[in-house]
């Protein structure tokens, strides 16, 4: 059987005892319970797709232990709400610690602003099913801002951050809740499985068509949501359709382990995840990082509610 670095990913065969690309010693090679590939034994993290390599997180402080997920083996059952006559769903997400940014997997693609990877631990909660669609936004703000309709079911597109937060502020005057947009870490987290993640490259799948629309099928146009294939926490579309916006500043990462970020303190642009029907594949990827000014209204821009 080969060997695979797992400091730098070469692929070596079974005799070598160090590695040719990097000079590191190979250590006893185990294989990923998430994604099937083989790293060192001594890895708490796997560095192509960033999850626990025993179903836990290695402790790194008392604030972190008390994070972890109480249960990670099943998928949550996704809770309605109705607003106006329409109904969406939104997911629980128990919560957990995984590696967020540019692991191995994506370290070909990757684009500077994704690293360093850096370990991540988020509470539990939850995140909408689906993007927001024009129906629900129509019915809690009484207009559709969007540049693509006529279709039923469709993202709704052409909407500012600010414009994310003032449909918020009313949605939350509707129901009772504390609807929001969700970070930029549980986007990820969320878009990469939580931890039922198999270490995919797009959210659901190592082949971009079975889970998104993009340059290659969009067809210049977004579509309704949920005709794509789920991820392993049933999310639809979090690969492709519209860009999402998330509620962090843009910044740079610390290769610190953070517990709950809220992105930079300071910038006036704010982050969006997932890629569109209008990108290449490689700007789809889970760990892809994409930012617009707060006031921008961008046509293939929608959001993803959180609670």
């Amino acid at each position: 059987m080969a060997k695979i670095c797992s400091y730098c990913g070469y692929t070596a065969s079974d005799e070598s005892r160090f590695c040719s690309n990097c000079g590191k010693e190979f250590t006893n090679n185990v294989v990923c319970p998430s994604c099937g590939r083989q790293h060192g034994a001594n890895d708490h993290f796997c560095p192509y797709c960033g999850q626990p390599t025993d179903g836990t997180a290695a402790p790194q402080s008392q604030t972190m232990q008390s994070a972890q997920p109480t249960s990670n083996n099943a998928v949550g059952t996704p809770v309605e709400f109705n607003v106006c006559g329409v109904v969406f769903r939104m997911i629980p997400v128990t919560g957990g610690t995984f590696m967020m940014g540019g692991t191995l997997m994506e370290m070909a693609h990757a684009s500077d602003d994704e690293y360093p990877a850096h370990q991540v631990t988020l509470d539990s909660f939850m995140i909408g099913e689906t993007e927001v669609t024009q129906e629900l936004w129509t019915a809690v703000m009484g207009k559709n801002p969007s540049h693509y309709r006529n279709v039923d079911f469709l993202p709704v597109d052409h909407v500012s951050w600010d414009d994310c937060q003032e449909f918020l502020e009313k949605l939350n005057e509707l129901t009772g809740k504390s609807f929001r947009l969700p970070t930029e870490a549980e986007w990820e987290f969320a878009a990469r499985g939580g931890n039922l993640s198999k270490g995919y490259k797009f959210s659901g799948s190592d082949i971009i068509d079975e889970v998104a629309w993009y340059e290659y099928n969009g067809d210049e146009q977004t579509h309704p949501v949920a005709m794509m294939k789920p991820n392993e926490l049933g999310l639809y579309d979090m690969t492709g359709n519209v860009w999402e916006w998330c509620q962090d500043r843009y910044g740079e990462y610390s290769e610190q382990p953070q517990v709950n970020p809220k992105g930079a303190e300071r910038g006036g642009d704010r982050v969006m995840r997932g890629g569109g029907m209008g990108e290449y594949n490689n700007d789809c990827r889970n760990s892809a990082r994409s930012s617009d000014p707060y006031y921008s209204d961008n046509n293939l821009v929608g959001l993803r509610l959180a609670l």
